[in-house]
């Protein structure tokens, strides 16, 4: 199958997605999504759905991307892909770079995430037939020539154990941080709620972590996100996190700030419970950014207020990735060439 094809069917599927006459049928897989996993609530789902669409699915997107690397790999390969499933359709990156790039895909579809994925799955094989020897969902991969797995820290170990023999990608625990200067503005904190809250937290590029100044007033971020509470609180799982970790923290007398459905405390962890935002402070811009260094390789994401930082995203921007955002920094489409 020619590059040119493979593109055109991918911006097909994202046309069907942002036209109306598919909304019912997405709206009825969102449904069944939520009815499998309740944090993939159908408003999440459909979020996701659109953003891919309008982020990746796009001919100019595609087309700008693909173009970085070579059309057809020298012989196609079959690529294992462990997908993750912590967030509405969070495998189709993979699934995309996979398939765009000329190889076959032997899928492991997460338990969490299979309704989407396998739906969009059936989707790309419904619009263009050829791929349906191009895709297979697979509970093994051990007949795959490479390998590209996301997991956690402890589940990558397995991984690497595996997987060692075989050129592989495996991804591990990754979070966000959010920079603040003590400057920015309620439009500024209401966009970084985004950042913290969108997808309940669960994603590797959710802020899970702020860096402050020394002495800085939580108070105005608080008070302009406190009006999102009772969206976060009206999903059961989310309330069982933020009532449990409420409870530890006034138990064990943990320093914390709270605004009805968000916990800030101090922590020098990176990833923090669901609910919950570590914050660490500094005393200077030098310190925040020998903070940041230090640490590169576990976040995927540095956001600041109109992403005034070097290299940051702003605010309201960490969970719209483009195609050339890779998971851990490792360029996907470049690896996938080199097979």
């Amino acid at each position: 199958m020619l590059q040119s094809e493979r593109l055109q069917t991918f911006v097909a599927l994202g046309d069907f997605i942002r036209s109306a006459e598919a909304q019912p049928e997405l709206i009825e897989i969102a449904h069944r999504a939520y009815h499998k996993n309740n944090w993939f609530t159908p408003e999440n789902t459909l979020k996701a759905l659109q953003a891919i669409a309008n982020e990746f699915l796009t001919h100019d997107n595609l087309l700008e991307w693909v173009n970085s690397y070579p059309a057809d790999p020298q012989m196609p390969r079959s690529v294992g892909v462990v997908m993750a499933g912590n967030i509405p359709a969070v495998g189709f990156h993979d699934l995309l770079s996979v398939l765009i790039s000329g190889h076959k895909l032997l899928a492991k579809l997460s338990t969490q995430d299979f309704v989407l994925i396998h739906y969009l799955i059936q989707k790309i094989k419904e619009i263009n037939p050829n791929f349906a020897t191009l895709i297979e969902e697979a509970d093994r991969l051990n007949q795959a020539d490479a390998y590209i797995a996301t997991g956690s820290n402890n589940t990558a170990r397995y991984f690497d154990y595996y997987f060692s023999k075989k050129p592989n990608i495996i991804r591990k625990n990754r979070t966000s941080v959010g920079l603040l200067m003590g400057e920015e503005n309620e439009e500024e904190f209401l966009k970084l709620g985004h950042d913290i809250s969108d997808y309940y937290g669960l994603g590797c590029r959710n802020v899970s972590t702020l860096l402050v100044p020394d002495d800085y007033d939580f108070t105005p971020l608080l008070r302009a996100l406190e009006p999102q509470a009772t969206t976060y609180l009206n999903n059961h799982k989310y309330q069982n996190n933020y009532d449990y970790n409420k409870s530890v923290y006034l138990i064990n007398a943990v320093p914390h700030l709270d605004n009805g459905y968000l916990l800030l405390t101090p922590n020098d962890g990176l990833v923090s419970p669901i609910s919950v935002v570590y914050y660490q402070t500094y005393a200077s811009l030098d310190e925040a950014r020998n903070w940041l260094v230090e640490r590169a390789d576990r976040i995927q994401v540095v956001a600041s207020a109109q992403g005034w930082y070097p290299n940051s995203v702003a605010f309201g921007e960490t969970q719209k990735p483009g195609l050339s955002d890779y998971a851990d920094g490792v360029d996907t489409m470049a690896f996938l060439s080199t097979l």
